[in-house]
């Protein structure tokens, strides 16, 4: 196999099972206690965060081992730890929740008002919701990491 081609394998590959497991371990494998958690103050939300993010990169791992197994794709050790650091960091700094509404405050009032959009009134009979704009823009910064992720793994397997 040449490089180009193994290169463009390992992106499909990457790409296809970073998504799958992020699907199941962001909202299958994270417990109830982590996700109403870890956006809060303090270091037990931190904590929350981060065994979030740990189970995260595990089901990450077991899915991309198993996704280059089946054509062969050389497992570089040193690439999967700086492409898996790299996008449990950047998961991290979103699920702290703060740190992405600053981001959306940024870009300017439609991108806040875009970010509340779903949210729970205080004082009214709001009933929660998943799909809150908050929820959106966590989600597409995870897609855009995970891209990013898999270019790492990519480049590694050149």
């Amino acid at each position: 196999m040449t490089v180009s081609i193994q290169s463009a394998l390992a992106l499909t590959v990457s790409s296809v099972a970073l998504f799958a497991a992020h699907q199941v371990g962001d909202y299958w494998l994270q417990t109830p206690g982590q996700a109403m958690t870890k956006g809060g103050a303090g270091w037990v939300a931190r904590a929350a965060c981060a065994r979030h993010v740990l189970v995260l990169t595990v089901a990450k791992t077991l899915a991309l081992l198993a996704a280059f197994s089946v054509p062969g794709l050389p497992i570089r050790p040193g690439w999967w730890c700086a492409g898996l650091a790299v996008d449990a960091a950047s998961h991290y700094w979103a699920d702290r929740r703060t740190t992405l509404r600053r981001l959306a405050s940024l870009l300017g009032p439609a991108k806040v008002a875009f970010f509340d959009l779903g949210t729970p009134r205080a004082g009214h009979d709001d009933k929660p919701c998943t799909g809150t704009g908050a929820a959106h823009l966590d989600q597409s910064w995870h897609m855009a990491w995970l891209f990013v992720t898999a270019l790492i793994l990519a480049w590694g397997a050149r």
